[in-house]
């Protein structure tokens, strides 16, 4: 799947400066940038909360003012209530009293400050994120998990490597996951994040969420994952909690004659444990075999690994052959005098790295331009011809030429002076931003011979190179990483990686197949150019053999 293109009012408490930038985004979770938006728009929100509570404390306190000044009157009247009134002016100011300044205290308790907060507050929501957010949010959370092996405690204290901000997750959080893992169906993740806000219960933390509900939906998930004793034990407890649950009287029930009905059939479950043993024993021995071959582990799995900084080691001979270097690429005028760095990142295929490559105002304004015109990063369905969202790739990404900015071009001339590579056929400059847990599972750039008309609107052929910016550090995570071969290639702010998607016959090289990481810490502002073979005939002639 391919992604392809060319060419309100002053409030009295609160002003609205963040709604024009708001306006246009949705899918909140798929842009760490755009996000940000909403924390000044919640530092607005509070700023508008303070000043209700002002106006509420300052009324309160004309209240209190007023009660003490009566209770210290009606106190010393009462004593002598006759001789009081017999004072004309104790008499007229009663009157006064009770006829006016009454109403008056009346007018001030019933006056609404709210008003302005409210006003605020309902503006601002509809530029909220949704429940969509919410939950795009969770299942990144859970994808990090997965993907870095990260156990339920270690994100609930915020332990992960590389963060600045701590962030510690309430039973509340915990429950929250568990139950977006519910209603996914996902009962592996539900029961581990259950047993992680039932275990903050058990070690006293205060909540809104009792044992009984979390309970409730552990059992149910074990169960659900064929552990029938230990949702019967859980069961037993949640009843000790509550002994007119009605669904756990129900459960508990169902699981001990579950249990009993297995008693009764041991042969067939001392059957079921050999078979379950026979598919088991291979997986241990896969483990624990060193020799196991790269290649012949599952994608998914190798990109996970690559993830992880575990991907394969290259020989000291192939290390050998990288090296790093001063580039001018065959004495470009621009580049003679100040060649750039450059350096060998891997050789099958060939990816090199340029260091220093993009100065930090130029990535800034790259960053200022793309920010306003971030959109749901899509991809092409060759099945539909259509664009569309998809849950392999979290990011929000935008286009931008020389008309936004001159600095676009001078941007795109050093690419074509490095690379030698023709940019008047190339894809516009592609800006990305990722999200929580922002990833781009393993996909090519170019177009396969089952995809004959994935950039026939464009008319310069296929992608013959990608050319990639990294625009920011990112903590944890965010690699870009090359499953078939084992590389990776870590972000590194203010340098470019670049290589050959297809080979000089025009046929596509399989192995630049490749994956964006999922961010664990940190926020990855990218950007590419798709350079296409249009233009290349003299630059990069063919090759008369098909790998040539």
């Amino acid at each position: 799947m391919l992604w392809t293109r060319m060419e309100l009012p002053c409030w009295c408490l609160l002003m609205m400066s963040c709604l024009p930038s708001l306006s246009a985004h949705n899918d909140f979770f798929t842009s760490i940038g755009q996000m940000t938006d909403l924390l000044y728009t919640e530092k607005d929100l509070v700023t508008s909360l303070k000043d209700y509570i002002r106006a509420e404390e300052n009324k309160l306190e004309q209240v209190k003012r007023w009660a003490d000044k009566l209770d210290l009157l009606t106190a010393t009247a009462t004593q002598d209530p006759e001789g009081f009134l017999g004072h004309p002016v104790n008499a007229f100011k009663l009157m006064k009293r009770l006829n006016t300044e009454w109403g008056d205290l009346e007018s001030l308790v019933l006056r609404d400050t709210t008003d302005g907060f409210i006003s605020n507050l309902t503006i601002q929501r509809q530029y909220f994120p949704t429940d969509e957010d919410q939950t795009g949010a969770a299942k990144a959370l859970l994808r990090l998990q997965d993907t870095y092996r990260l156990d339920t405690n270690t994100i609930s204290i915020g332990d992960l490597p590389g963060v600045k901000h701590k962030s510690h997750m309430t039973v509340e959080d915990c429950y929250e996951l568990g139950k977006i893992a519910y209603t996914d169906v996902d009962y592996y993740h539900t029961e581990l994040w259950m047993v992680q806000a039932l275990k903050q219960l058990d070690g006293g933390e205060e909540s809104t969420i009792d044992k009984v509900t979390v309970l409730d939906y552990l059992s149910y998930s074990i169960y659900q994952q064929g552990e029938i004793e230990r949702a019967l034990e859980l069961t037993k407890r949640l009843l000790q909690l509550d002994p007119e649950h009605q669904r756990a009287k129900g459960n508990l029930k169902y699981f001990e004659f579950q249990l009993e009905k297995q008693k009764k059939t041991p042969e067939q479950e001392s059957e079921t444990e050999k078979e379950r043993g026979k598919r088991e024993t291979p997986e241990k021995k896969e483990k624990t075999k060193s020799e196991k071959k790269f290649s012949l582990i599952p994608e998914r799995k190798k990109y996970e690994m690559l993830c992880r900084g575990e991907g394969i080691k290259m020989t000291p001979r192939r290390q050998s052959r990288l090296f790093c270097r001063y580039h001018d690429n065959n004495r470009n005028p621009n580049y003679l005098l100040a060649p750039v760095k450059q350096q060998d990142e891997w050789d099958r295929p060939y990816i090199v790295r340029y260091l220093d490559i993009i100065s930090d105002a130029e990535m800034e304004r790259v960053k200022q331009l793309a920010k306003p015109r971030l959109k749901r990063a899509t991809v092409h369905d060759p099945q539909t011809g259509k664009l569309t969202t998809a849950q392999y790739r979290v990011s929000k990404s935008a286009w931008l030429t020389g008309y936004d900015d001159p600095m676009i071009d001078i941007i795109n001339q050093r690419i074509e002076d490095l690379t030698g590579l023709e940019i008047d056929t190339a894809e516009e400059l592609q800006v990305a931003n990722y999200g929580v847990g922002g990833q781009y599972e393993p996909h090519f750039d170019f177009g396969r011979k089952d995809e004959p008309d994935a950039f026939k609107e464009l008319g310069t052929g296929n992608r013959i190179a990608t050319w990639l910016f990294y625009m920011s550090d990112v903590s944890a995570g965010g690699a870009t990483v090359f499953p078939d071969v084992g590389a990776a290639v870590w972000p590194m702010k203010g340098t470019a990686v670049f290589w050959y998607n297809l080979f000089p016959s025009g046929e596509g090289d399989y192995s630049t197949r490749h994956a964006a990481c999922p961010v664990l810490v940190g926020n990855k502002w990218v950007s590419n150019k798709w350079i296409h073979e249009r233009g290349q005939e003299w630059r990069r002639p063919c090759g008369l053999s098909e790998a040539d």
